[in-house]
């Protein structure tokens, strides 16, 4: 008599926020040992391809680290069931789990997800659809072997390229990419290839994060959330797809402009610019009087009264600014001469706000039609934003000390 065996469950959906636990919660029978790799694969309509990429997979992950990996395969409810195909592949490769998830959608989540119910402490992810060389896989576990936070798959280091993309594609990627340093210089920075979707990053970098990917390209919120101390990087050619069809539209790119922004504003201090924009009102209050006085008592021209009444705005800010925006770092930076060097540096930046803010007023003003007091709120509004985030960079960053 045969006994015929039966596919492994599918695996349970993890709900709540993105966040992967520090500590492995999901257990199986597959294995007591402790898992090295997980590596999940994110499908929607692959069932032509999955079957090779598993087989692919299994064999060089078999011949490394045999018995401490797991494949999961995460499927976006497939219209031609590619969540079912995985599934019935189970009984022949058992280091295969395979996750259904019908009430969400999205590469980066589902990639989160299958994170989430997994058991290695090394995480990684793949495409399912062959355009990411699986034996590149072996030069990233090499790069977190050897201690890497986070090793990635690039197109752009040695011995990496595309195979035949369009003129225009290279153009867009690049293009992404160009972007991504000018809006986020430190995360996108930090990478050769910021779009690779063909990475492993350690469980403890982003263990206990909540994460909050937008489109396609996950690899930029763990760059950005993650505790990401050491990147490896690999070069690939990225290949053309056989079976299957792409999913590379204008939205993704439309979304990874949004996913910079996120980012961008989640590591905006706040509190430090709730601080600023006090001060800000009470500089406020200085420029609208002095303005005022200017115009009114003395009889001063809109220009000039506009430079004196947002000089003395200026000095009123820095004086609060450096007692108590940031005063943590003034205090570790104390004496005269700093002080001073602190105002010139800030009068210097400010100069360029004050600038703006003539230019602003002027064009409202006299171009426009604006009232002459709404104009220079305004402009006042504008240039806050302007010295606050220059301010940051420059005039108190050279002062500030590790903790």
């Amino acid at each position: 008599m045969t006994t015929t065996n039966k596919p492994h469950s599918l695996l349970t959906v993890p709900t709540g926020l993105l966040q992967i636990p520090t500590v492995a919660k999901n257990t199986t029978e597959l294995s007591s040992q402790d898992i090295k790799l997980s590596l999940v694969i994110p499908t929607y309509k692959e069932s032509e391809n999955i079957p090779t990429i598993v087989q692919k997979l299994t064999q060089l992950l078999d011949d490394v680290i045999p018995s401490v990996y797991e494949l999961i395969v995460v499927d976006d409810n497939s219209s031609d069931l590619t969540w079912e195909v995985a599934q019935n592949m189970t009984p022949e490769y058992p280091q295969l789990q395979v996750m259904r998830r019908e009430k969400e959608r999205g590469l980066s989540t589902a990639v989160i997800r299958g994170w989430q119910a997994a058991r290695g402490k090394i995480l990684g992810v793949i495409d399912a659809d062959l355009q990411h060389p699986p034996e590149t896989l072996l030069k990233l576990l090499a790069e977190m072997e050897q201690g890497a936070d986070l090793a990635v798959a690039s197109r752009h280091v040695g011995e990496g390229g595309v195979s035949e993309w369009s003129l225009i594609r290279r153009f867009l990627s690049r293009g992404a990419q160009v972007l991504g340093l000018i809006i986020l210089p430190g995360v996108v920075g930090r990478v050769s290839d910021p779009m690779s979707g063909y990475f492993m990053v350690r469980r403890e970098a982003i263990a206990g994060k909540t994460l909050s990917p937008v489109g396609y390209k996950i690899l930029i919120e763990v760059l950005g959330r993650g505790n990401v101390r050491w990147v490896g990087e690999v070069g690939y050619v990225f290949q053309e797809r056989l079976e299957g069809e792409s999913k590379v539209t204008w939205k993704q790119y439309i979304e990874y402009l949004q996913h910079l922004l996120t980012l961008r504003l989640a590591k905006w201090p706040v509190g430090r610019f709730i601080r600023f924009g006090t001060v800000g009102f009470s500089g406020v209050f200085v420029d609208m009087t002095v303005f005022y006085l200017l115009r009114e008592a003395v009889g001063l021209g809109l220009t000039s009264s506009a430079i004196l009444s947002a000089e003395a705005g200026i000095i009123n800010n820095f004086l609060w600014n450096d007692l108590w925006t940031f005063g943590d770092i003034s205090r570790s930076q104390r004496g005269w001469r700093k002080r001073v060097k602190r105002l010139l540096k800030f009068n210097l930046i400010c100069l360029t706000g004050l600038i703006f803010n003539v230019l602003i007023i002027n064009l409202l003003f006299n171009l426009l039609g604006v009232n002459e007091y709404i104009a220079k709120l305004i402009a006042i509004t504008t240039v806050t934003l302007w010295n606050f985030w220059v301010n940051l960079k420059l005039s108190w960053r050279v002062t500030q000390v590790d903790k």
